[in-house]
Order: C-alpha cells, then sequence, then structure tokens
C-alpha cells in the first residue's frame, strides 16, 4: 500500500490526513490500516464487492453514529436506525457523520418529493399565510392543507384521492353458475365459503340455481346486505334436504354467520393481516376519482385558497423549474408591494414573526394547551396587509433557496406530489443531498454512496459543483463512487481489491488521484488513466425492425421509434427524458400485449394499502408493429428487490438452492435418517433451528434501549437443527455451502451441472463475491437486477426474447461494466433482443444501435432526439449525448489499437 501524502495543487495547505483508522475488519476487509484527509472529497473506488463500502459505510460512519448515540438517552435511541457496531481496532480523527445512501423510495405512497424534502411544510404555511381565500372563509392552519392529517383530508376518501367499490360484474362474473358452485368469485374459498353457503340454505335461498335465476332482490340482499344474521346451520345440503332435516328436528351442525358478499371484500381487505388475502380481495375493488375533491385528496376549503391563481394540489403538481420561475415572481411583486406600503412602524419581518407567533399559539389552544400570547383562539379572516405580502417574500424565499439546488443537480422535472415509490435510488439520493445543501452544517462528514448514479454526463458537472459547495463550507466527503469523472475531482482516492470478496479488501493505493497511475495492481487505474475498456465494436446489421408508433405515456409525447431486433439498443438521455417511460413501461408493455402473455417480471406484488394507494399510471396510448414474429417472450430485468424478507436470498431465487438440497437428501447417511430435500431449508419447520425458526439470530428487547439482534444460543447462526448440520456433502454441511461466495462455491461444485450452471451466470454478470445465502434485503437495486439476469442467462436460449433492462451497469466498477456487456452481447449472438436504459457512455458506444431522447428532462423531454449507430448519434448537433459518447468512442478505438499492436 502506498503511504498516504498529502496531495499537491493549489487546495493542498487546507488538506489534513487526520482521520486515522486502525485494524478495520468488517466483512472482507483484512485488517486495514488507513488514513485519509478532512475537509476534502475523498473517493473510494474498487471493483464490485472488494469492500468499499464495508470501509465507508460499514466501518467509517458506523463507528461516527455508535460514538453520537452514546450521547443519546437510551429511550431516543429506540427510534434510531442504527448502522451496528463495525470490527475495527480504532478509529480516530472522525467527525459526526452524514449517510446519504442510495436506496430505493419507500412503499409508502403518501410520502413524496414534497415531504422528504421538507418543501411541503413551508409550501402549505405559504398557503396558510399567503394565499387568497374566497370572501368571508376563515383562515387555515399548515396543517388543514396536508392529506395526511384529519383536518386536511377529503372527508368523503380520506385523502386518498379515489373511492372503490365492489361492483357486481366482478363479484359474479358468470352468472349462469349456481352459488354452490361459486357463482359468487368474491366469496372465500375452503371452509369459510361452504359455511357462507350453508347460512344462506339456513336463510331460505336456493344456492343450486343458476345465479341469474335469483329474483333481484334476493341477488342485491346477498351481494349488499349490511346485516349479519346469525342462525343454525345443517351442513352442506340442499335448500330442500335442509327444510327436511329441519322438519324431522335434526339436530343442526353448528351456527353460523353470514356475510353480505361486498361487506365480505371491504372488511378483509381493512382488517387482514394476510397479504396474499388482501391481494386476493383486491381484485374484486374498482377505483374512481373522488366526487368529492376530484381526485385532489383535500377537502374543500383547502382548494378554495388559492397562490397565484393555482390551489395547492395543482400547485404541487408542477415541476419544480416551473414552481420556482412562479415562486420568484410572486416574490418580486410581494417584495415591492412590501416597500410601497411600508410604513416605517415596523419591519415585513417582525409582521411576520408576529403571525407565525400567532399561529403557534393558536395551535396550542386548539389542542387544548395554553398560548404564550394574548392571541384569541378563533380564526380570523385573513389580512391583506403587510403581513400577508411579508409571509409570500419570506416562505417564498425559503422555498426558492431549497429548490434551487435540485434543480441544479438535474431534478427540475419532478413535481412536489410525485411518489417516492416512482424515485429510483440515484434520484432519492440527490434529494436528500440538496436537502443537506440548506441545513447549513459543517464540520460534519457526508458518506455518499455513489451519487453520480442515474446521472447523465452532463448532469455530472452540477453535481460535483454542489459537493464543492458542501465541502467549502468546511465539511469533509466521503464518496463510494465508479464515475471517472468523480474520481478525476477527487482531493485524495483509496483504491480497494485488487478483486472481489476474499481476493478484496485491501487498501492498494491511498493517496491523491494521480498518483494512483503508478500502481499496476489497480483495476481502477486503466479507466482512470486509459489504456483498459473494450475495443470498438462493429455494429450489427438488423435483422428486422420493431415500430411503436404515437406513443403517449407519462412525458412521451406521440413519439413513433423504431427498434432493431436481434440486436443491442441502448435508450439514453438527460435524466429525466423518458427513457425509463419508454423502455421499462411502454416496450414490455405493448409487446407483451401482441403476443397475448403477460410481462415476466419479479416485482413483488404490493401488499396492504399500498396495492389502493399506489398511483395509476396515466393511460398507455400508441401501436407496435413491425416483425414481431421475431420475439415470443418478453423479460423485464428492473431494480426491484428480489424478495422482501431475510428469508429470500441469492441461492433460493436463481433455484440453485433446490439442487444443493437435492445433492444433501441423496447422501447415505440422509437416506438413512429419511430425510428429504424440505430437511435441509431453513424456511419450513422440520430440519431448521426451532429457537430462531431459521432465522440465524433471536431479537433481545432491551426495555429503554434498542432491541438487538443477537447470534441464536442454539443453532449459533447456521440456522440448522444440529441433526441436520451432520449430513455432509464432499466434507461440508449446509450451513457451509450458505456461508460460500459465488466464487467459492463455483470451484467446489465443479462438474455439477445444473448447480455450475447458476453459479456461472453469477460470475458472468460480476456477482463472485456475493454468499450464497446473502439475505436479498442486503442487495442494492443493482445487485438485485443482476441476480435477476443471473437467473435468467442459465436459461437455455432460444433467441426469440426480447430483454429490457434498466441501467443494468448502475452500482459497477467499469471492469464489471465491461464484462456484463460482454456477455449482453452473447444474449444477442444467440439470436435475442436487448434493449436497456443505459448512462454510460463506455456502454453505449458497445451498442449497434442507439436512441437519444430529449432535449431536456421532464415537459422539455419525451422527443426522440437522435437515432442511429453510435457514430452516427455522437455527430448530432441536437443530442446532449453527442460529444460525450464521441469521446466514448475515441477511447473504444485507442483500446482497439492496443490491441491489435500487442497481437
Amino acid at each position: 500500500m502506498n503511504s498516504p501524502s498529502t496531495p499537491t495543487g493549489e487546495n493542498s495547505a487546507f488538506i489534513q490526513p487526520d482521520v486515522r483508522v486502525r485494524g478495520a475488519r468488517e466483512h472482507n476487509l483484512k485488517d486495514i490500516e488507513l488514513t485519509v484527509p478532512r475537509d476534502a472529497m475523498v473517493v473510494f473506488t474498487g471493483v464490485s464487492g472488494s469492500g468499499k463500502s464495508s470501509l465507508a459505510f460499514g466501518t467509517l460512519y458506523a463507528e461516527s453514529q455508535r460514538r453520537y448515540l452514546e450521547s443519546v438517552a437510551p429511550y431516543a435511541r429506540r427510534l434510531i436506525d442504527q448502522a451496528g457496531v463495525p470490527d475495527v481496532d480504532s478509529i480516530t480523527g472522525m467527525p459526526p457523520a452524514v449517510a446519504l445512501q442510495q436506496q430505493r423510495g419507500g412503499r409508502s405512497t403518501r410520502s413524496t418529493v414534497g415531504s422528504i424534502t421538507t418543501l411541503s411544510s413551508l409550501v402549505r404555511m405559504m398557503y396558510s399565510r399567503a394565499g387568497q381565500y374566497p370572501d368571508g372563509q376563515p383562515m387555515l392552519y399548515a396543517e388543514d392543507f396536508s392529506t395526511n392529517t384529519v383536518q386536511g383530508a377529503c372527508p368523503e376518501c380520506h385523502g386518498i384521492g379515489r373511492v372503490y367499490d365492489v361492483p357486481e360484474d366482478k363479484m359474479v362474473p358468470d352468472p349462469t353458475l349456481t352459488i354452490r358452485e361459486r357463482a359468487i368469485a368474491s366469496y372465500p374459498t375452503a371452509w369459510h365459503g361452504h359455511q357462507l353457503r350453508d347460512v344462506l340454505v339456513a336463510l331460505g335461498y336456493d344456492v343450486d340455481v343458476p345465479w341469474k335465476d335469483l329474483a333481484k332482490n334476493d341477488r342485491d340482499w346477498i351481494l349488499y346486505t349490511e346485516e349479519t344474521p346469525y342462525v343454525p346451520v345443517h351442513s352442506r345440503l340442499t335448500l330442500a334436504e335442509a327444510r327436511e332435516a329441519i322438519a324431522a328436528g335434526i339436530e343442526p351442525t353448528y351456527s353460523g354467520t353470514f356475510v353480505g358478499a361486498r361487506r365480505y371484500v371491504l372488511d378483509t381487505f381493512a382488517n387482514t393481516k394476510s397479504g396474499s388475502m388482501k391481494r386476493r380481495v383486491a381484485e374484486f375493488l374498482t377505483a374512481a376519482p373522488c366526487p368529492a375533491c376530484h381526485g385532489k385528496r383535500l377537502k374543500s376549503e383547502a382548494l378554495s385558497v388559492t397562490f397565484e391563481g393555482l390551489d395547492i394540489a395543482d400547485f404541487s403538481q408542477l415541476p419544480l423549474h416551473e414552481l420556482m420561475s412562479l415562486i420568484e415572481a410572486a416574490v418580486a411583486e410581494a417584495g415591492d408591494a412590501t416597500n410601497d406600503a411600508d410604513d416605517g412602524s415596523r419591519s415585513s419581518g417582525e409582521a411576520l414573526e408576529e403571525a407565525l407567533r400567532r399561529e403557534a399559539d393558536e395551535q396550542r389552544v386548539a389542542a387544548g394547551g395554553s398560548a404564550h400570547s394574548t392571541a384569541p383562539d378563533v380564526r380570523r379572516t385573513p389580512n391583506q396587509s403587510v403581513e400577508k405580502l411579508a409571509a409570500t417574500v419570506r416562505l417564498g424565499s425559503g422555498l426558492i433557496d431549497r429548490i434551487r439546488p435540485i434543480i441544479d443537480l438535474g431534478l427540475g422535472y419532478l413535481s412536489l406530489d410525485r411518489t417516492t415509490p416512482t424515485l429510483s435510488g440515484g434520484e432519492l439520493q440527490r434529494l436528500r443531498l440538496a436537502t443537506q445543501l440548506t441545513s447549513e452544517l459543517f464540520g460534519v462528514v457526508y458518506v455518499l454512496d455513489e451519487p453520480s448514479a442515474g446521472l447523465h454526463p452532463q448532469d455530472v458537472s452540477a453535481l460535483l459543483d454542489v459537493l464543492d459547495g458542501l465541502k467549502e463550507r468546511g465539511n469533509s466527503l466521503f464518496i463510494v463512487e465508479h464515475s471517472v469523472d468523480v474520481m478525476h475531482h477527487a482531493d485524495w482516492l483509496v483504491d480497494i481489491g485488487p478483486a472481489a470478496g476474499e481476493r478484496g479488501g485491501r487498501v492498494i493505493y491511498s493517496g491523491p488521484t494521480e498518483g494512483l497511475a503508478e500502481i499496476e495492481e489497480s483495476a481502477t487505474r486503466g479507466y482512470l488513466f486509459g489504456g483498459s475498456g473494450l475495443p470498438l465494436h462493429k455494429p450489427r446489421k438488423p435483422q428486422g425492425w420493431l415500430r411503436l408508433e404515437n406513443i403517449a405515456r407519462n412525458n412521451l409525447r406521440n413519439i413513433s421509434v423504431e427498434i432493431p431486433l436481434r440486436a443491442f439498443t441502448a435508450v439514453t438521455g438527460v435524466s429525466g427524458s423518458g427513457k425509463s417511460s419508454l423502455v421499462s413501461q411502454v416496450l414490455p408493455t405493448m409487446v407483451s400485449e401482441h403476443l397475448g402473455r403477460p410481462i415476466q417480471t419479479d416485482e413483488p406484488v404490493p401488499d396492504g394499502d399500498e396495492m389502493l394507494l399506489s398511483d395509476e399510471s396515466e393511460e398507455l396510448k400508441g401501436s407496435v408493429a413491425g416483425d414481431l414474429t421475431e420475439v415470443r417472450r418478453v423479460v423485464s430485468i428492473d431494480q426491484k428487490p428480489i424478495g422482501r424478507t431475510p428469508r429470500s436470498n441469492v441461492a433460493t431465487y436463481t433455484g440453485l438452492f433446490d439442487h444443493v438440497r437435492r445433492r444433501f437428501a441423496e447422501t447415505p447417511e440422509a437416506h438413512a435418517r429419511g430425510y428429504k430435500p424440505g430437511r435441509f431449508s431453513f424456511n419450513v419447520a422440520g430440519g431448521r433451528c426451532p429457537t430462531c425458526e431459521g432465522e440465524g439470530s433471536v431479537m433481545v428487547e432491551l426495555l429503554f434501549l434498542p432491541s438487538v439482534y443477537t447470534e441464536c444460543p442454539d443453532c449459533h447462526g447456521t440456522r440448522y437443527q444440529s441433526s441436520t448440520l451432520e449430513i455432509l456433502w464432499h466434507g461440508r454441511n449446509i450451513a457451509q455451502i450458505l456461508a460460500m461466495s459465488v466464487e467459492e462455491a463455483h470451484e467446489f461444485f465443479n462438474g455439477e451441472f445444473d448447480i455450475m450452471r447458476s453459479l456461472t451466470a453469477l460470475l458472468d454478470v460480476g456477482l463472485g463475491y456475493l454468499r450464497l445465502g446473502q439475505p436479498a434485503t442486503e442487495l442494492s437495486g443493482g445487485e438485485a437486477q443482476r441476480v435477476k439476469l443471473a437467473s435468467e442467462l442459465q436459461r437455455a436460449q432460444r433467441g426469440d426474447t426480447l430483454y429490457v433492462l434498466d441501467e443494468p451497469t448502475s452500482g459497477l466498477h467499469c471492469a464489471d461494466a465491461d464484462r456484463l456487456v460482454t456477455h449482453m452481447q452473447t444474449l444477442v449472438d444467440a439470436g435475442n433482443t436487448v434493449v436497456m436504459v443505459e448512462l454510460d457512455m463506455r456502454v453505449i458506444a458497445e451498442a449497434d444501435h442507439v436512441i437519444d431522447l430529449g432535449p431536456g428532462a421532464g415537459d422539455n423531454g419525451g422527443q426522440v432526439v437522435a437515432t442511429g449507430t453510435p457514430a452516427e448519434v455522437s455527430s448530432s448537433s441536437e443530442s446532449a449525448s453527442a460529444r460525450y459518447l464521441a469521446v466514448a468512442l475515441e477511447e473504444a478505438a485507442a483500446v482497439s489499437e492496443a490491441e491489435t499492436v500487442v497481437s
């Protein structure tokens, strides 16, 4: 390892290498020692799985957080998501840290861009204090403008924006069936369904005649009654048989309660704890815009208040760059009016301060408390004085200050009401980063996880300006990053490697960026200073075309585009230009509909209320045409998680664990004991540890401290009973197999074809460092996508599949991205079609065909700017990607030339 040295350059006098790490052993780190500077931009790089995140987040940030939490009250500590205690001997000189990790948006659609950036709070206050009210309407508080409060939510739809019903045609899809034949499809299956039919018979209804032949009054009562009669029942009899049994005095089998079909659906959805049951009954619900709020989710009083002619719902739907212009104009106008109206008796700031204090007092009184001033506890008609103008200036200026960095980070196309589940990990991280810019913190370490992810190259310069602003304010930046541009901009580079997993975990280099040029062992060096990369690719000739015509979806407006078949197509454009709308939504949906088959996707179905709260996608318009006989299957591979619990892992998802368990069940010892493959699963009772139920850990409740998870005292983290672990296959038990990395397992299972097929595919997509038992919850979006891709690669290739991918190289080191692209090319060589969203120009240079969207983001995007081979697009004067793609082509040509010289 190079010894640290002070970087040279104009800023070197301000860089002091004083954060010292001694004996870091977190995950695969090899007892490393490291010294890095404070008040500088330090970039951690290395191949995927080398240990970068283990050092930056698992060690440095975790230790900083641990020290801070020692000063926090024990009860408060319970409420904080803790990073854990790192395995390190000592860390000195580490300031307080703020982690901005790349996590995909949460599942709650009540969380929005406005709420996570706190902009919504300011907007609600502005509408309360500076909004235009109808004549005679009392002033509303800020919470009256929130869809998430009782005070603000529409009373009809409770802030959802839609109302739900259970129509007869959904509950009874086939009226020719009898009730006994399950004409009422919304009723439960199994015993509960039989019980409801028995109760109907006891109530005098004939369940053995076709539904359509029942009297309408009877049908309506069965479906819609709110009554719940409780009656004695003779089980499984016809109406005639039941009457005979009653006449004969035969004792009833049991007593049962009847529930109407509509009431059953609504009550089950509202109260069941079973996700699968919720999903089943949700199929019978229909949604329509709320007639009271017309989908705006707020009560009518709140919607009657306007600012610059817009109610708060319409205001929140504007793209942030439009919002910025609107607020700037309003602030300027109010500022001029304030200067004219101010008589010198008090400043506009004083007027607003008094107004804000009065609101706080009124809210205390409303909540049953006491006011700190003499403000009355009644709502006043808002006046039109300097107070309102001052509120516009002050609150509007605050919004401008907070929106500007969001726009600078290339997110001006987002709106305040954009829900977090629709945001990518990169978008969410940049929103958090922009929020930190307005916090005016100094003296802290910001630990960032690939802030350039999801950014077009032209937006990276704006990101670097933002990061420089944080540094100039007196903060330190520790960044895990793969972007060559960010590495070049760094003050200090820490290269971890040389490879992934057990072959990584060492500090290859720590020092000024230019010093890495001398480190031959580094996999990063050749990409940073030239010499490494993929050679220039000769585009394939199209074997037919697939045409999307007159497409309208989100910001795509009546566009038409051609995609070559049996070719590799890259779709690019600035952030928010419409790439994902075209590739991840339109393309797979339309082709799958044409084929009459559902899209093969592994996206988990939402549980709970999120099924109803999720945004309804804008109607897709357009058509698909072309040589569609060449495509018989569509596979959409996105970055959604491969599982939502730790019980799902790499081995189970790819299917290789089934083969592994079968190997163990085939051993003589397992045969002798009668063990089947299920014995070796930690997800079912039998061979798993009964104490932790296969989790490997148990939760310990600590009254006033956060609950902690500790290794299971019985299985010691192995997840299995000791008797299960006694079965060995080639000297290893099942727990030891799960603890292996993909690379280790690839060597261990050599010759086992069905297992090796999965392991080879995982290696091919750069995931050799993952453990077979690595929980799905620990995988990044990029890793999850590559696991899905590996699962697909292990299938026999038929040459008739359309593969759709969304930024598959996200989170990959350049070397790993090269491997992935190589395997994409093999898919195409086998006769398949690959279409992927991509922002890495090195990867786009390897495509056969490029589609560039833009020219801008949001409403300024959604158009096809340029199409053709990479060379053709690189010469376009309209494309924002052209000049970056030209550079990538030059680098690829240089690699080709170097390879020719060597050969």
